[in-house]
């Protein structure tokens, strides 16, 4: 909590296959699944991801409506950004494991900071960064 009292706690995102969302999350980028809720009233499941527990850290909010097996981006949504140790190796592992790499490793335009760009199995964009 800062000064101000206020916290980032969450980005959410809406995925079309629960299971597979986390299986990218988890095993390809290395995040724990925190907590997992049904809403069946609702139908719908909510579940958290990240690398170190809500209470210290920013994590990812996978939501699943049941009845919705996809979703259109929309065109005011960026990307998720991750920092990685070795975007080269970071990179080459993802695409080994069949995940998209939607930009190769390099230096990002007007820049030197090494980023790259992978796609998750519903199509959002997370971008990787270099020695962050």
């Amino acid at each position: 909590m800062n000064d101000s009292g206020w916290k980032f706690l969450h980005a959410m995102i809406r995925v079309g296959d629960l299971d597979r969302s986390i299986d990218f999350y988890t095993r390809l980028l290395g995040m724990k699944l925190l907590r997992r809720q049904d809403y069946p009233e609702g139908r719908f499941t909510l579940a958290f991801v990240g690398y170190g527990g809500e209470a210290d850290n920013t994590v990812v909010e996978l939501t699943h409506n049941w009845d919705t097996p996809s979703y259109d981006l929309g065109g005011g949504f960026g990307h998720l950004a991750l920092g990685v140790g070795d975007i080269h190796a970071a990179c080459a592992r993802l695409e080994s494991e069949g995940a998209r790499i939607v930009r190769a490793p390099g230096p990002m335009k007007h820049g030197s900071t090494v980023i790259a760009f992978v796609e998750d199995p519903d199509g959002y964009r997370i971008e990787l960064i270099q020695g962050k």
